[in-house]
Order: structure tokens, then C-alpha cells, then sequence
């Protein structure tokens, strides 16, 4: 979205800026009274998946075009914030861009939750990385997933563009002509040889790189191609059980909030998980349309920020986010 300049701030009441920390990009808009007055995209401010400095750069670009006087308060999704020292890293780097404005660094998939209108339930993110999060009437909060691609990611994009990958590899281990997804996948990496994936992966790419292959395994699958279709297959098996991990912890029917690139995106996998959940009584399946920060207004407008500052923003820390890169 373009950014639009900045708001006057001389009607009655601070202002509140919302975050969108993905490992893709950072969505930033800033509401007065629950409207959205502006709205800017840069990129990623995630310090796992960028370095300080340029995460600092990407904060100052999105400060910058949304305005900083009249500015109360701060309320940032991120990934990849699992302790309270990644939140207070977070909350210090913010708070440069917004002196005595008040800062909350929330768990990415809480803004899913809420862009998805809803106050408890269980929030996915199915993009980059994979994780799911939930929350039940009670306040009890549980989590699976989101670990990072090293230690988990199962069914993510980076999932799905390693997956292909393996299997082009296999195929040429195994002297067999590369079918439809392997031609795909060589052609969007610009090399002709099987081979080069190997230094490829291990380069310089990064697994945005790779998640952003996702999409041609999605294509090749659609086309009919077999091995295709059963890494989609997996992926939703993976998704799904994330998802039922959190509904079993929580005991919780719903509802059952999905963002994040292939998420909000893939109409197959869509397709997918809405026929696995409702046998497991999970019916009320909402696939986000908006991003995820336009979850910062419903915050705000039932009541649920005022949480945010006594400890429960997220499986974890107190006052911490958990979660993992759109």
C-alpha cells in the first residue's frame, strides 16, 4: 500500500501507531480514534532476518512517513521475538523513532487473532515460516510451532521451496529426467544443472529466497505434477497439526484465524485445511483478506490493548511476542 502523508494531530487524544514486523517486510499505519490515517510499507525491521542496522533503517523509513507528534503509543507484532530480551531489543529500537510514546511488543499472531475480529481462538501464520498461537476465554495461552526454519517451519513456504528442491536433487541423484516442478524450479533459480542447488541453498540465498518458490509447487501441483501435489499435501497435514495442537491445549472450537503469505494466498491450500479441521470440530475457519496490523484497531476498539500491558501479549515472556517470519 502507498503511504499517505502524514496526519494532522491537533484534534483531541494521541495518536497509535500499529506494526507488522514480518521477516518480509514492515507494515506500519497509524490510527486516530480507531481510523487508519496512514499506512506504509518497507522493509523487514526483523533482527533475526536483517541486521540491526538495517532494521533500524527500515523503523526510521516507516516513522517517517507515518509522523511521530501526537504519537501515544506503539503497538508492534513481530516474529521472532521468544524471550523478554528480544521484546526489550524490539521496544528500545522502536522507541528511538517515538521518545515517550508508549511501546508494546506483542506476539505477531495475536494481530492475525485480531484481524480476524476475534478475541480468542487460535491465530497461523503460513507464510515464510509456520507457527500457531491461540488464546481461550480464560486468558490460557498455548503455542506450537515457530521455532525457525533450523529447528521446525514445517508446511511454510520455506518448507515447501526446500521440499522441491530435495526432490529435483533426488531425481537427478536417481538419473531420472527432471519433470514439470523440477524444469520449474531450475528455470526460477536461472541454473540448468541439478547440481547447482546445492551451492545455491548453501550460498547466498536465505530462506526467503527459497519461500519464495513456494508458489511454482503450488502451480506444478494444480498442473497435475504427482510429487507436487503430495508436498502440498504435507504442508497442510503440517499446518493442520499445529493447528490442533493449540485447540487441544486450549480446548477451544475456534475460531480459527489463517494470515500470512500462503495463507491469505493459496487457494489450494485453502481448499486443504478448511476439508481436514471441521472433522476435528474446528468449523469456523477465517482466512485473512487484510494484513495483518489492521488487527491494531480491533485491539484498540474492544478493549483488548489495555491486556497488553499486564502480561499477557503472548505464549512465552510477559509482554513478549512469539512467532515466526510471513
Amino acid at each position: 500500500m502507498q503511504a499517505f502523508p502524514p496526519p494532522a494531530t491537533n484534534d483531541a487524544g494521541p495518536d497509535t501507531i500499529g506494526l507488522d514486523i514480518g521477516g518480509t517486510k514492515t507494515h506500519g499505519i497509524r490510527l486516530h480514534g480507531g481510523t487508519v490515517k496512514a499506512d506504509v510499507v518497507a522493509g523487514s525491521a526483523n533482527v533475526q532476518n536483517v541486521p540491526v542496522e538495517t532494521a533500524r533503517e527500515c523503523l526510521a523509513e516507516v516513522f517517517a512517513a507515518l509522523g511521530t507528534d501526537g504519537v501515544g503509543r506503539v503497538i508492534a507484532g513481530s516474529g521472532g521475538v521468544d524471550t523478554a530480551q528480544d521484546a526489550a531489543a524490539l521496544r528500545a529500537l522502536i522507541a528511538e523513532h517515538v521518545p515517550g510514546a508508549v511501546v508494546d511488543v506483542i506476539h505477531d499472531t495475536r494481530l492475525i487473532l485480531a484481524a480476524g475480529q476475534a478475541s480468542e481462538g487460535i491465530a497461523v501464520i503460513a507464510g515464510t515460516g509456520s507457527v500457531a498461537w491461540g488464546i481461550n476465554g480464560s486468558g490460557r495461552q498455548a503455542r506450537s510451532g515457530g521455532w525457525g526454519y533450523l529447528l521446525g517451519d514445517e508446511g511454510s513456504g520455506y518448507w515447501i521451496g526446500r521440499e522441491a528442491a530435495r526432490h529435483t536433487l533426488r531425481r537427478s541423484n536417481l538419473e531420472l529426467a527432471p519433470d514439470s516442478l523440477s524444469l520449474a524450479l531450475l528455470s526460477a533459480c536461472g541454473v540448468a544443472d541439478p547440481d547447482a542447488l546445492i551451492g545455491l541453498f548453501h550460498g547466498a540465498t536465505d530462506r526467503r529466497y527459497w519461500a519464495g518458490k513456494a508458489g511454482l509447487v503450488f502451480k506444478a501441483a494444480l498442473e497435475g505434477n504427482q510429487p507436487a501435489i503430495e508436498i502440498v499435501n504435507e504442508s497442510a497435514e503440517h499446518l493442520a497439526g499445529l493447528i490442533l495442537d493449540v485447540a487441544g491445549l486450549l480446548h477451544i472450537g475456534g475460531p480459527v484465524v489463517i494470515g500470512g503469505g500462503l495463507g491469505m494466498h493459496q487457494p489450494l491450500l485453502q481448499e486443504l485445511l478448511t476439508g481436514r479441521l471441521p472433522a476435528a470440530g474446528l468449523t469456523d475457519i477465517r482466512f485473512l483478506t487484510a494484513d495483518p496490523v489492521f488487527g491494531v484497531a480491533y485491539l484498540l476498539g474492544n478493549g483488548s490493548a489495555d491486556s497488553l500491558r499486564t502480561g499477557s501479549a503472548g505464549g512465552g515472556a510477559a509482554g513478549t511476542g512469539n512467532g515466526n517470519g510471513r
